[in-house]
């Protein structure tokens, strides 16, 4: 028995060493010590030995089981190592090698110029508002003293939603005026940018979706001095001090007296030509309106319950895309909805 016992763990041995992989050990395992494995099949004679003999063989067996089960355990060391030590290998990073560069993006140009201008009349003390872009005709049209029959509010002009006329997609953000002052005592100051719709034709400084910005500011004793002291710090600080403005009379049925103010056009400088040619940006004009603006007329001040006796205010909405075709020097407004990377990247 005793040269059994001998031969098992010279095998066993020699077979734990050639194993590389932790199911090999196992199924050595399992022959060599499970329960119908090799060394228990020795260890079930020792029945048939004497009595001397019995703790003699026992000592021996449990050193050939210790000896095995020792060897076992360092084997699985040894592999899981080994395989760690592969998975690092092959997981390993080169610091060294120069890394992949992703592009970053940036604000849109249209997006620059609006959150530049909402610094600008924050910082001026108004208030940021947003409204529907879907809107009722009586606060797009009716209660800003706008009434029927006229050409804003013709079907040609405008995207309606039902025959009646009465539901539509706001022409202007001036119905902001209107929900801010039925809800608010003055002072009001606010600033309402938001998505506009018209049925214009697409060109060079028209779209059909556009943005606008209106500005709404209401107290005692505002006047039209406010009024142009607010336009032109603002455009000072988007064009610069040397910015070329003009003010020319004009009639708006929610403002009066009314205006409209131009920025000299950046690509002919005020001439209206380029080579001999009529320019395509300002349409031979010289300037490209900003915005139309103007005193609030009383009756829209009354509408909303506030007294024009004692308030006044003054009112103005400017298109976003033309600001941003000036301060960004872009010749055509539809390269700003083109989503055209090469000219986007170049803000």
């Amino acid at each position: 028995m005793k040269e059994q016992l001998e031969q098992i763990k010279c095998h066993a041995l020699a077979a734990l060493d050639a194993a590389d992989a932790p199911a090999a050990l196992e199924e050595l395992r399992v022959k060599l010590l499970g329960k119908k494995g090799e060394l228990t099949a020795v260890l079930k004679q020792m029945g048939k030995l004497s009595p001397e003999e019995r703790p003699v063989m026992g000592q021996i067996a449990n050193a050939v089981r210790a000896e095995i089960e020792k060897k076992l355990e360092d084997r699985k060391a040894a592999i899981h190592a080994a395989a760690l030590e592969a998975k690092l290998a092959a997981e390993a990073i080169d610091v060294t090698i120069p890394g992949d560069s992703f592009p970053v993006g940036h604000q849109h140009p249209m997006n620059q110029v609006l959150q530049q201008i909402k610094d600008i009349f924050v910082g001026l003390g108004y208030q940021v508002v947003d409204g529907p872009e879907i809107e009722l005709a009586s606060y797009n049209f009716t209660r800003l003293n706008i009434e029927e029959g006229h050409p804003s509010r013709d079907r040609s002009d405008t995207f309606y939603f039902n025959d009646d006329d009465s539901v539509l997609l706001r022409t202007q953000t001036s119905p902001m005026q209107i929900r801010v002052m039925e809800n608010a005592k003055p002072p009001i100051c606010i600033l309402a940018p938001g998505r506009v719709f018209r049925k214009d034709e697409a060109d060079a400084t028209h779209s059909p979706m556009f943005h606008q910005i209106e500005g709404l500011v209401v107290d005692e004793h505002i006047t039209m001095g406010d009024l142009k002291g607010a336009l032109i710090t603002m455009m000072q600080k988007i064009y610069g001090q040397d910015a070329t403005m003009r003010f020319r009379p004009h009639h708006f049925p929610f403002t009066e007296p009314s205006c409209e103010m131009d920025m000299q056009c950046h690509k002919c400088h005020g001439t209206g030509e380029i080579d001999g040619q009529v320019c395509s940006t300002c349409h031979g004009e010289g300037w490209i309106e900003l915005l139309g603006a103007g005193m609030v007329h009383p009756e829209v001040l009354r509408g909303c319950g506030i007294d024009p006796e004692k308030y006044s205010g003054f009112a103005f909405g400017m298109g976003l895309e033309r600001t941003a075709m000036g301060r960004m020097r872009i010749n055509d407004l539809r390269l700003i909805f083109d989503n055209d990377v090469r000219f986007l990247n170049q803000f």
